[in-house]
């Protein structure tokens, strides 16, 4: 590998990094004997993604369908051999979202499956077969294996540490990124306490001095108004629809980046994902060339009550939702990977290996950015320094749950006290943390390292500093990890 330089250097470290990484899966982690849910991504997602994109013609994608159902009893078949002892939320979550698979099998395949009729016949017993062999594996799940989900969903320190190395593919030790976050919080909540004041002093004209003092209560008092304007279940794809083509206008007019032409189609998230992010971005694979890029929106799951269905509406606001926009599509993630896919490396590594943190990263950064610009006025810059603190809470959990011994009750009071969050969405985050171990810190880490380049580049340049073209740079070399673009870039 020393011998390669550039591009081919940096590709050679990324495999390399990768390999590693699987090694340490494979050997170390072991999750396929603790984790049904890395199950999953056979039984529903490796469907799904042939109905959902239309990369090749419908009967080519039907006959790939059929071959991939009828291995479908083979991968439950292993997953009863080899989960022994799961924690118990990993069992729960791979319950409902085996539910979510029988009606994808049943439903969710129509729109692709009708466009070969005759097919579509000869394809109604696998279908059927299929979904009963789901319905047996969720019997087997809720009889059989719950009753013995005893594992601990802490990772431990050791395995933690190695995984979140491998993870974030940075050069910040664990005790840093907690230090980091730490400081981090407290500026965080001194700038959206700052940002609240004015908007404070608008709404209640009459507030004595000792109130106007109280920092919790003038944010909380702040986020909570603004809360009150939503969408609901039938008008939020329709309103981020809309918010999307407003934040287009914004990066163009304001010279931001350069905005690509590929299409992006704002859709109903799938039921089978509902209930844990509100929205992400599906962008096409690197060899899908102008594949479109969904941006996915979720209603709320069916089975949600009136009050649960408010609270999350209430942190999906009208203002949330302008931010989330940047972050998912505008000029986050949907812009960045269509750059990425716009790379020719010299190898196909970096579009197979793409950096979680540096894509998390840029778009956390890019928040920020649009905040700075003065997009959506104060009340996103609200939003927006609620995610920062989001971004921030979600590294301390990620470590302290998995690295310690952080409780349930303590994880809720540093969401919903420290960052503000609403209940709805803390519940669903405690969830996720004990699903997931290195996911959450991607957030703060890679909008972190971001944000330190852009000022190593400031430093560098002085007043001959560009944002756009530092911007178009830092998204011209796919989507490797961040230390890699600085060392491109000369940083």
């Amino acid at each position: 590998g020393s011998q390669l330089t550039g591009a081919n250097n940096i590709d050679f470290r990324i495999l390399k990094e990768n390999i590693d990484y699987e090694i340490f899966r494979a050997e170390e982690l072991k999750e396929s004997e603790w984790n049904p849910l890395v199950y999953m991504q056979s039984l529903a997602n490796s469907l799904y993604l042939l109905a959902a994109r239309d990369f090749a013609p419908a009967e080519k994608r039907i006959q790939n369908l059929q071959q991939r159902m009828e291995k479908i009893p083979g991968v439950i078949a292993q997953a009863k051999v080899n989960l022994k002892h799961p924690p118990r939320v990993h069992t729960e979550t791979a319950i409902d979202q085996t539910q979510g698979a029988m009606s994808l099998v049943r439903e969710g395949l129509a729109p692709l499956l009708d466009q070969a009729p005759q097919m579509k016949n000869e394809l109604a017993p696998l279908q059927e077969k299929t979904a009963a062999a789901l319905a047996d594996y969720k019997k087997w799940l809720q009889n059989d294996l719950l009753p013995r989900s005893d594992g601990n969903f802490r990772l431990g320190a050791e395995k933690f540490r190695k995984k979140l190395r491998f993870a974030l593919a940075s050069d910040m030790p664990m005790e840093e990124i907690m230090k980091r976050a730490q400081t981090d919080l407290q500026q965080t909540q001194t700038a959206i306490y700052e940002t609240a004041l004015p908007l404070y002093k608008k709404y209640l004209p009459n507030a004595d001095a000792a109130t106007l003092a109280d920092k919790h209560k003038v944010t909380a008092a702040v986020l909570d108004k603004l809360a009150e304007q939503h969408p609901d279940d039938a008008t939020v794809v329709g309103y981020a629809q809309k918010v999307l083509a407003e934040a287009t206008a914004f990066v163009k007019q304001h010279n931001l980046v350069t905005v690509p032409t590929v299409p992006l189609d704002v859709i109903a998230m799938p039921e089978f994902k509902r209930g844990v992010a509100i929205a992400y971005c599906d962008s096409p694979g690197p060899l899908d060339k102008n594949g479109k890029t969904f941006f996915a929106v979720a209603p709320t799951p069916k089975d949600w009550s009136k009050e649960r269905k408010e609270s999350f509406f209430r942190e999906y606001n009208n203002y949330m939702i302008r931010d989330l926009t940047v972050h998912e599509a505008m000029p986050g993630h949907y812009l960045q990977l269509a750059h990425a896919n716009e790379f020719h490396a010299p190898t196909l590594v970096r579009a197979i290996f793409r950096s979680g943190t540096f894509i998390e990263g840029w778009a956390v950064y890019c928040e920020q950015m649009m905040a700075e610009q003065a997009y959506g006025g104060p009340e996103v810059k609200m939003q927006q320094l609620k995610m920062r603190l989001r971004a921030i809470a979600n590294a301390i959990l990620d470590q302290s749950i998995h690295a310690g011994n952080m409780t349930e009750q303590q994880a809720m009071d540093l969401m919903t006290k420290e960052a503000f969050q609403q209940e709805g969405e803390a519940v669903a985050k405690w969830k996720r943390a004990r699903l997931t171990s290195a996911q959450l810190s991607t957030y703060f880490v890679g909008a972190t390292e971001h944000l330190d380049l852009r000022a190593a580049d400031q430093n560098k340049l002085g007043k001959d500093f560009d944002l756009k073209k530092y911007n178009d740079r830092v998204i011209s070399y796919g989507s490797p990890a961040v230390k890699y673009v600085r060392e491109l870039m000369g940083l």
